[in-house]
């Protein structure tokens, strides 16, 4: 952990490049030293791990974004959970995070896995523990949990400090069940890059459109 510690803080910081091009769209990876791996990117930050780490992640937040703290604390509650990764430490811009294995669910429907249900109730488990914890859960769509050996985790919970409801699970959960599920359970395909990111951003369409009509109700 020590020797890890050193080698992000004076070497891999100082030569990645990311940055934050639209809030509503995963930061951009410029540039990262070999021989790390960059495991993905969200709306604040970066995942990356080193080989000779092989069970921590590192996740470095855009310059500018805001949460790192918040995230910390999320980690603190949850404490140890199998769901959920552990928090070893937080630096100013960055956080050492036990490394998950697994496959997000994403990528499960762009491969052709097969996503079983016992994965989906392993997450709704999780998230209902998340909020005997005193925090919401926000955020969770596919891209944000993975499955190991049949099992659900749950990758990022970097939102679960906000205090607004969220219905990306509740509605990908319905979607699973009322589309995927009736298919998967007999046969699997995997699903092209440009399908997935169109149903993506069709949702966010779609959520943004319902909201603006729920705050028009309750103003009239």
């Amino acid at each position: 952990m020590e020797q890890l510690l050193k080698q992000v803080t004076e070497h891999f910081l100082k030569q990645i490049i990311i940055e934050s091009i639209h809030p509503m769209e995963p930061i951009q990876v410029r540039y990262y030293p070999k021989p790390w791996v960059l495991l993905g990117a969200g709306n604040y930050a970066a995942v990356f791990y080193h080989p000779d780490y092989a069970d921590y992640a590192v996740k470095v937040y855009a310059y500018g974004k805001q949460g790192l703290q918040e995230e910390a604390e999320v980690y603190r509650l949850l404490g140890t959970h199998p769901a959920y990764s552990r928090c070893y430490y937080a630096g100013d811009n960055f956080l050492i995070l036990q490394k998950l294995q697994g496959t997000t669910l994403y990528e499960c429907m762009k491969k052709g896995i097969r996503i079983p249900p016992q994965a989906i109730r392993d997450i709704d488990l999780a998230l209902d523990y998340a909020v005997s914890r005193n925090l919401r859960p926000h955020d969770v769509h596919g891209k944000n949990v993975m499955i190991a050996n049949g099992r659900g985790l749950i990758v990022d919970i970097s939102d679960f400090s906000k205090q607004e409801d969220c219905r990306m699970w509740s509605d990908f959960k319905k979607a699973y069940y009322k589309f995927y599920w009736p298919i998967a359970s007999r046969f699997v395909f995997p699903l092209p890059g440009f399908v997935l990111e169109g149903v993506r951003k069709g949702y966010q369409i779609y959520r943004r459109y319902k909201n603006r009509t729920a705050a028009a109700a309750l103003r009239s």
